[in-house]
């Protein structure tokens, strides 16, 4: 199929990366299989945002050491960048903001590039805003923003407080999602079992990684806390960045102990 006729995506996947894992690289690469393989999409970006410091979960180290070993592990990638904007606001910031934050971005760098005549492009954007409709940033202009995440992200969306049903709305229901399997974990069955993703399950992606990795930034830490090593569950520059900054300790695992987690903290005191 031509190129011109597919619909370009650029994937976002965000998340404390308290360290960033080969397993959250591995998710890129999945979701980019899966959506080409339809024959509807073409992968044009990814991208990593680390939460910010104001996020307050337990352990979560500096979000510049965060951001630099995010740097570090995609400097051998083609198509996969670290964006630091969402880790540099003062105070934590809802998903939903973030993905609306980078889809006015990727529309704006798309119209900066646009070779087509203003007339055209324009008049492409209306006939395009009034067949899918005003409100939805699926396939407007050619392109998509689509939120990558894996099953435990998804799962979270019912837990208490910690998502908004508007912010949910908004992710799954205008922009869509690519959501990565792990052992354990049954995605499909959440969605039939949540009225709210069952509303939208055709926005949903659902990618099964057959090569099973079992990778959790939890058990990197723990690792790195009783000496032993995590070569080959990190990158290699990722690695050695730990080891010269002595970072993930007993110390830093303390870090925001006690403290209620912000999205939690503050859907709560709204409702």
């Amino acid at each position: 199929m031509d190129d011109q006729h597919l619909t370009k995506v650029v994937l976002l996947a965000c998340g404390s990366f308290n360290p960033i894992t080969n397993m959250h690289l591995r998710m890129f690469e999945l979701a980019r299989d899966h959506l080409e393989d339809t024959g509807q999409y073409r992968v044009v970006k990814g991208i990593i945002s680390p939460v910010g410091d104001a996020y307050k979960k337990k352990g979560l180290i500096e979000a510049r050491h965060r951001l630099e070993m995010a740097r570090l592990s995609t400097d051998s990638s083609d198509w996969i960048t670290v964006d630091p904007w969402e880790s540099l606001q003062p105070e934590w910031v809802e998903t939903a903001k973030v993905v609306r934050h980078y889809y006015k971005e990727m529309l704006e760098a798309e119209q900066n590039t646009d070779d087509v005549d203003t007339v055209k492009y324009a008049k492409k954007r209306r006939i395009e805003e009034n067949h899918f409709g005003a409100s939805s940033h699926q396939k407007k202009d050619g392109l998509q923003l689509m939120f990558l995440c894996g099953a435990d992200v998804l799962e979270s969306f019912g837990v208490p407080n910690l998502w908004k049903r508007e912010d949910i709305d908004e992710i799954v229901g205008r922009y869509g999602m690519v959501c990565i399997t792990r052992s354990g974990s049954d995605p499909h069955k959440f969605i039939h079992q949540s009225d709210k993703l069952w509303q939208y399950r055709q926005n949903i992606h659902v990618v099964r990684e057959w090569v099973t990795n079992e990778i959790s930034a939890t058990q990197v830490r723990r690792s790195l806390r009783r000496g032993r090593s995590v070569r080959y569950l990190l990158p290699d520059g990722v690695v050695h960045y730990i080891q010269e900054h002595a970072l993930y300790s007993a110390e830093s695992e303390q870090r925001n102990a006690g403290v209620v987690l912000a999205p939690i903290q503050k859907n709560t005191e709204v409702s």
